[in-house]
């Protein structure tokens, strides 16, 4: 058996054994995609989980305001071609954004309902099958 060499700097290890060393970069990644509300049963707030769709729809709503003050300087000024172009695009894209935001909502809604049913449904299962 060889001896590995010494590293300049005086330790044992060598850039070889370094490589050796196991890695734990499997589990870290799978404890980290695991998302901490579905593990936990700590009650959150409106705000934590509503903003994200509130968020999309604010944004909408200001895109498509935005198409609409772009469409009719179009109507205004007739020479510019820009604001034909551009208009219309703001007014999709806005609408498109506000409409995915008002149907995420009652799909939240939903999702919450059916997580607190299936919490009782395992507390009354608890309750029977464990006595």
């Amino acid at each position: 058996m060889e001896i590995p060499p010494k590293s300049p700097d005086g330790s044992e290890k060598s850039p070889q054994s370094k490589e050796l060393l196991p890695s734990h970069t499997a589990s870290t990644l799978c404890i980290s995609s695991r998302s901490e509300s579905v593990w936990t049963s700590a009650s959150r707030s409106r705000w934590d989980i509503y903003h994200k769709p509130v968020i999309v729809v604010s944004v909408g709503a200001a895109i498509f305001l935005f198409g609409i003050v772009i469409t009719s300087l179009s109507c205004i000024t007739k020479d510019n071609k820009v604001y034909k172009m551009c208009g219309p695009a703001f007014l999709s894209l806005g609408l498109m954004l506000l409409v995915c935001g008002l149907v995420w909502i009652p799909i939240i809604r939903k999702k919450q309902k059916q997580r607190q049913k299936s919490q009782i449904l395992q507390s009354i299962r608890s309750f029977f099958f464990n006595r």
